[in-house]
């Protein structure tokens, strides 16, 4: 049985993984129309790797006997001032899941809940991932700058994050 500490953490943390979800959404929208179709995949496929993070705490929060209690998802923004700042802000969003991340982990540790300390270890190892996925991005799109050109090949090369994640 889960504790009811981890529980509610963990309750929490599906509603933070729905707004990731829904934040990349957001973002995948605001690229579309801004004509970087590469950008916007590479958002979606984001998305959809959110919404399955949240999927595998329903699940847990399931299997140990818990019960799923759904928050309301706080809307998103919805613009952003070049592509740069989205991607600087989908880093910041990753700091702050892998803040949250870390918190639960204290909290299985405290609780001495060790099935929750052995879930959330994959949590931690992708949110090292997460971080310097979207890092990338960022550092490239600095080097750039306002090259049309340098965009150009950069949307082109997030499109085959995208593809390679819808098949």
């Amino acid at each position: 049985m889960i504790g009811k500490a981890i529980l509610d953490e963990f309750n929490k943390q599906i509603n933070e993984e729905m707004f990731s979800s829904y934040l990349y959404l957001s973002m995948a929208a605001w690229f579309e129309d801004i004509n970087m179709k590469g950008a916007a995949m590479w958002m979606r496929a984001q998305s959809d790797e959110e919404t399955m993070h949240a999927n595998k705490f329903f699940d847990y929060i399931l299997e140990r006997g818990g019960k799923v209690e759904l928050l309301p998802i706080e809307g998103p923004k919805k613009e952003w001032t070049s592509p740069l700042d989205a991607f600087e802000a989908s880093y910041e969003h990753e700091r702050h899941i892998t803040s949250r991340i870390n918190t639960l982990m204290d909290v299985a540790v405290s609780e001495k809940d060790y099935a929750a300390q052995a879930f959330l270890q994959w949590f931690v190892n992708e949110q090292v991932e997460e971080e310097a996925s979207v890092d990338e991005v960022v550092q490239k799109l600095k080097l750039v700058g306002d090259s049309k050109n340098g965009l150009f090949m950069i949307d082109r090369e997030l499109a085959a994050r995208g593809v390679s994640s819808q098949e």
